[in-house]
């Protein structure tokens, strides 16, 4: 038989690349095919169980949690499962996307999903906090953590009782963000477990461990009667110094004006507000160490202005919490924010004196570098909204 032209012959270089390229289309073909059951299912009627997903991968079973999302154009920050959900057809994007449009059978099948995935985590992982309601954790299954994410990993202990966390945006903002929280109008750290509270305490130790501090915010009973002394507070940040001296007041039963340290120390099972204390019943010990954390507030606040920050005392850090370090050079020469919460925070403080006038000239030489190698580190750095989605 004549053939009308003459196919062309390939060099063996070009025929590999020909070949590697058609391997290449047919494998991204094949990649998502264990999960095509899953995309036909419909989560919104019918209901899976554990069993169901015993021959998926880690990873696939964090693709199916997409799915469930993905149905309704949720947005993932996630790089893989945002991968996979713009690679189908039937992913229609919709950044408006909340989780009131999730129906209470998906809710369960997604407590399936999450049940699995914490069970196939080789170390505990935010979101996984839920498994181990009623089990104990040890520092081997609990793992290697940045100072943020034990942050978080003790606060879903609580969030799943309904706790709200006020006093910490990105921390409420992280929550707010979970198809499963429900914020209680009253918390009451009494619902915890004992298994809960061991958790609670496990992780505590370590993190303190991790970061080598002395003291730390709920200590302040050990100290009724003795003095603290400023090597004990290094290392605490500003936020944590506050907490540790109105720690103080709160175990007299002061009631604080401020929102977000009344729900803060409202949410201590050892608070007992009373409507009668005055300021002036603190004596003795409780009032040299208020003394003694005021004045090392003071230093820190001054050294932010007057003492060069490096990359190493950042790293490890969330966006959301070095934002609140840059936003403090700003507030010690009375910048006013756009941003509500942020103006009232910094204007719960003593020393903020609101400057309609401010302007960034009046910042020093090492107060602009610090902001300049805080907004770089920011540029980096990895957002609380992004460590486990879902």
């Amino acid at each position: 038989m004549n053939f009308p032209f003459r196919f062309p012959r390939l060099s063996t270089p070009l025929l590999l690349l020909v070949l590697l390229g058609a391997f290449s289309v047919a494998q991204a073909q094949d990649e998502y095919a264990a999960l095509k059951t899953w995309e036909d299912f419909s989560f919104s009627s019918r209901t899976v169980a554990t069993a169901d997903f015993a021959t998926l991968s880690l990873e696939d079973l964090k693709l199916v949690r997409g799915i469930v999302f993905g149905k309704h154009g949720r947005v993932f920050k996630d790089p893989e499962i945002r991968r996979f959900l713009e690679s189908r057809t039937w992913f229609k994007a919709d950044p408006g996307f909340d989780n009131s449009k999730l129906n209470d059978t998906e809710r369960k099948n997604l407590d399936v999903i999450r049940i699995a995935e914490a069970q196939r985590h080789e170390t505990v992982q935010p979101g996984d906090m839920r498994l181990y309601q009623g089990r104990a954790l040890t520092r081997k299954k609990l793992g290697q953590h940045t100072n943020a994410e034990w942050t978080v990993l003790a606060a879903e202990i609580e969030a799943i009782h309904g706790k709200r966390f006020a006093g910490t945006p990105w921390l409420q903002q992280y929550f707010d963000e979970r198809y499963w929280y429900r914020p209680a109008e009253q918390y009451n750290p009494k619902n915890l477990s004992e298994v809960e509270r061991k958790n609670l305490r496990l992780i505590d130790t370590i993190q303190r461990q991790q970061r080598r501090v002395a003291l730390a915010p709920g200590d302040m009973e050990l100290f009724e009667n003795k003095l603290i002394s400023e090597a004990m507070l290094r290392g605490l940040s500003l936020h944590e110094l506050r907490l540790l001296r109105n720690e103080i007041y709160a175990r007299h039963g002061r009631i604080f004006k401020t929102v977000w340290i009344q729900q803060y120390f409202g949410g201590q099972p050892w608070y007992d507000p009373k409507e009668d204390f005055k300021d002036e019943e603190i004596s003795g010990s409780d009032k040299t160490n208020i003394e003694t954390i005021v004045a090392f507030e003071g230093k820190l606040h001054n050294q932010i202005g007057n003492k060069p920050i490096t990359r190493a005392l950042l790293q490890g850090l969330f966006v959301e919490d070095v934002r609140k370090m840059r936003d403090e050079i700003y507030a010690r020469h009375g910048k006013v924010f756009k941003d509500p919460w942020t103006q009232k925070y910094f204007a719960s403080f003593d020393w903020y004196k609101a400057n309609p006038t401010y302007s960034d000239a009046s910042l020093s030489v090492v107060e602009k570098g610090n902001i300049a190698v805080i907004t770089a580190y920011e540029k980096k750095a990895v957002t609380a909204m992004s460590t486990i989605e879902g």
